[in-house]
């Protein structure tokens, strides 16, 4: 009998010894995720699509970013494309995203697509997908299309006898693919049709903005990151967005929210943030083993009306409030 009681007596003290002990936390390993930008972190572009992608995968993955820098440094490219694929064999990660055109050409096609096993997926893609041939086995992603035919609704909306329209965008594969896309679809736009000019430089856009004054109605301004300044010096969308309208004197049509700020008339702009929340969705999807087969390329989806009151005054334009109604007003920022 005492033996017996010695040994429940052990038993017990051994419970609540145990029981007493705090549980070791269980460990969870991240997932690790690289981040390839064909920009600089400066670009707001490229920080609206890194806030998409913090949104998504927070404390749920490593993110490491690698920035190719094509804007300010084109010429560079494909240097820090290769030094992009030494960190990506170095540190292994178990997703990719990719951002834009240039992070495509010089980065997936001659590196990932096809080759590794690593989920692979791209945003902010304007060009026609099968250029890059894709999709791939590893590779999906979205494209970004601009909502050029919502904004010329809704410039129409401000000047009912806006005909033509002339199309001024920075040379550059991404621009190039949007002014392909808008050839494409040029049939279903409310207006008659399009001239279309790439420069590199803002004296060359004053140029042609010049020229353009007296060959169309309205103007888009597309893309004109990075023009170069009588020193060479490489300008922000903003500086240039902001000459440019004025010498254009005319409605001028913008693609984000920062280039209407800048002096563009209006826009039904799309957001970077929904590219990248997109894009990490997707590649989380893919790290859990969704096959690619079940994750088709995408676009874009939301757009929202932004008019520049600044620019209305201007131009002495005196919209409708059913034009007005669900739109951000915002002025010229100086």
């Amino acid at each position: 009998m005492k033996s017996v009681i010695y040994l429940l007596a052990n038993i017990l003290s051994i419970s609540i010894f145990f029981c007493a002990q705090p549980l070791e936390a269980k460990k969870i390993d991240l997932f690790k995720v690289l981040v390839v930008m064909s920009y600089h972190a400066e670009y707001q572009w490229q920080q609206q699509v890194k806030a998409g992608i913090d949104t998504v995968l927070g404390d749920l993955c490593k993110v490491r970013y690698f920035d190719l820098d094509t804007k300010r440094n084109p010429s560079e490219g494909h240097k820090k494309a290769d030094e992009a694929y030494t960190v990506y064999k170095t540190w292994q990660p178990d997703g990719v995203i990719t951002a834009d055109d240039n992070a495509q050409s010089m980065f997936v096609v001659p590196y990932l697509k096809n080759k590794v096993s690593t989920p692979v997926i791209f945003c902010g893609v304007n060009a026609d997908p099968q250029k890059y041939g894709y999709p791939a086995v590893n590779v999906s992603g979205i494209l970004e299309r601009h909502h050029l035919r919502e904004s010329l609704m809704l410039v129409k909306q401000l000047v009912p006898a806006i005909k033509k329209v002339g199309v001024i965008a920075a040379s550059s594969p991404s621009n190039i693919g949007m002014i392909n896309t808008i050839k494409k679809e040029l049939h279903s736009y409310p207006v008659q049709s399009f001239e279309y000019r790439l420069v590199d430089s803002l004296a060359k856009a004053v140029e042609v903005t010049k020229g353009l004054h007296n060959l169309t109605d309205a103007l888009h301004i597309m893309g004109i990151e990075g023009l170069l300044d009588d020193k060479g010096e490489r300008l922000s969308a903003t500086e240039s967005t902001s000459i440019i309208a004025e010498t254009y004197g005319k409605p001028t049509i913008g693609v984000v929210r920062y280039e209407v700020e800048a002096g563009a008339l209006c826009a039904v702009i799309h957001q970077g943030q929904e590219q990248g929340a997109t894009a990490a969705r997707m590649l989380l999807d893919a790290m859990h083993g969704k096959q690619f087969s079940e994750l088709p390329i995408t676009r874009n989806r939301h757009g929202q009306s932004i008019i520049n009151v600044t620019v209305l005054r201007k131009l002495d334009i005196s919209p409708s409030a059913s034009t007005l109604k669900d739109t951000i007003l915002v002025e010229t920022k100086k």
